[in-house]
């Protein structure tokens, strides 16, 4: 029986020990999609306790213990932080086979020195150690950032952001990893949305430019992307049902756009023809100026619609949707490619039944003017626990180029998440490894070496310019 977690967790083979420890472990760390606060980088925060850092905004765990009985008032409500770490650590022990399970122990280890499987019994020490640690004048978001070997962080901005917290890090001699923004534009394209008007009056505040028709809206999308582009902006990021394609004419789009200022709501139909037309409008932009586009879908989000409107957003309500049209998204990708504006593109399903229309799809649009131009992202949000990146990776080396891989991201709101990088590059070691064991391809270290930290590390800071 193999030990609990121990250094070679995940690694079944000698050639997959060999992978990760001499070539993965030590590779720096680019998370190139999160959701960390810049703020609380630039402000250095120190934690009170570990409930502060697992359970605040951490809809995955919240999911499980709603799973598990556990009365709101322990998870989003008005509870003690001890009292939610006991509910949480009663939770967990239940939690065999589920990522979640693997990543907290992994955080425990590497940020706490502490072996101890987490459960109700041991809910009391773990809750000492922890706080001991992160008590520790010395202990702070940038101690942690620092010593999870992380060279660059991309957070998630929307274009009427300033940026304020971006500026006072990039300006601090102190901060030793750089934070960029990554343009999130969703609020701009979602006209159906009941406040998308309030939305517009923060962007024409923003851009100083007035908003009264679609072309202007672009207009003060492209006064922004400029700033974004300043403060050192590399990449997009956006939050879609699907990739839709349903063109329409200017006048046809700027009617749309008329009348959702007059107050009017948009048909389905004109909702889709609107986004469209963004996003062919923005997709152009980012080949301009270098960027990579990121497109994430196949989300069903706020399902639960009671506890939506007592927690809003964000809060473990969503699901994997079924729907993602494959011709829909190569027609998109198409009509970039027709006019050579299709920028640098990473494409995300959260339906993992999409990997192999993904593969396939990506395969159309690659050229020479990048290596691995379009990609398909990593297994994200339900998808990125063992099964699901093996699954990602096999289908993507089946009908791809594996080596040219971007790998991993975290897409999460803790500071102590960085552990998934570790996980993903275990996943990674052993399922290369088990394929150099049964023969699939050569034992050549040097060169199986060069593909493990390209997909850990050298290949995200070409892909993006870093």
């Amino acid at each position: 029986m193999k030990a609990f977690m121990d250094k070679d967790f995940l690694l079944s083979n000698e050639t997959a020990k060999t992978l990760y420890h001499e070539y993965a472990e030590k590779m720096p760390i680019i998370d190139y999609h999160c959701h960390i606060n810049p703020q609380e980088i630039a402000e250095d925060r120190h934690f009170d306790n570990i409930t502060q850092v697992w359970l605040g905004g951490d809809h995955y765990k919240w999911r499980q213990m709603r799973s598990n009985g556990v009365e709101e008032a322990y998870i989003t409500g008005d509870a003690s932080d001890r009292e939610k770490f006991q509910k949480w650590a009663e939770t967990l022990q239940k939690a065999i086979g589920n990522p979640l399970y693997h990543w907290s122990h992994l955080e425990l280890q590497k940020y706490f020195d502490c072996t101890t499987p987490l459960s109700g019994k041991t809910a009391e020490e773990i809750w000492n150690i922890t706080n001991a640690k992160l008590t520790d004048p010395a202990t702070s978001v940038r101690s942690i950032i620092k010593d999870s070997n992380v060279e660059l962080i991309c957070t998630t901005d929307d274009p009427a952001d300033s940026l304020e917290w971006h500026k006072m890090i990039a300006e601090d001699p102190t901060c030793e990893v750089t934070v960029l923004p990554a343009w999130r534009p969703d609020k701009a394209m979602n006209l159906e949305k009941p406040d998308y008007l309030e939305y517009l009056a923060k962007l024409k505040a923003a851009s100083g430019m007035a908003i009264t028709s679609f072309a202007d809206l672009k207009e003060a999308l492209k006064n922004r992307l400029a700033f974004f582009a300043s403060m050192g902006c590399h990449a997009s990021d956006h939050g879609l049902n699907y990739v839709m394609y349903k063109p329409a004419s200017e006048e046809t789009i700027e009617a749309i756009f008329a009348k959702r200022l007059a107050g009017e709501m948009p048909t389905y139909e004109e909702e889709l023809q609107f986004k469209t037309a963004f996003m062919v409008f923005i997709g152009r932009e980012y080949a301009r100026l270098g960027w990579v586009m990121q497109l994430h879908y196949g989300a069903k989000r706020d399902n639960n619609k009671l506890m939506y409107k007592k927690l809003g957003v964000d809060t473990g309500f969503d699901a994997i949707n079924t729907y993602g049209p494959s011709a829909e998204l190569a027609d998109f990708l198409n009509a970039l490619n027709e006019t050579d504006e299709l920028p640098k593109t990473i494409i995300y399903s959260l339906n993992p039944t999409d990997n192999a229309a993904i593969g396939t799809i990506i395969g159309c649009f690659q050229d020479s003017k990048a290596i691995g131009k379009i990609q398909q992202g990593s297994a994200w949000w339900f998808c990125d626990n063992k099964i699901g990146m093996i699954e990602q990776m096999t289908s993507l080396a089946n009908l791809g180029l594996l080596s040219n891989f971007v790998g991993m991201l975290t897409d999460s709101r803790s500071f102590l998440s960085y552990t998934r990088h570790e996980y993903f590059r275990r996943i990674l070691c052993d399922l290369i490894g088990t394929w150099v064991e049964n023969g699939e391809y050569p034992n050549d270290m040097e060169a199986l070496g060069q593909i493990v930290q390209d997909i850990s590390y050298n290949n995200t800071k070409r892909y993006f310019g870093f």
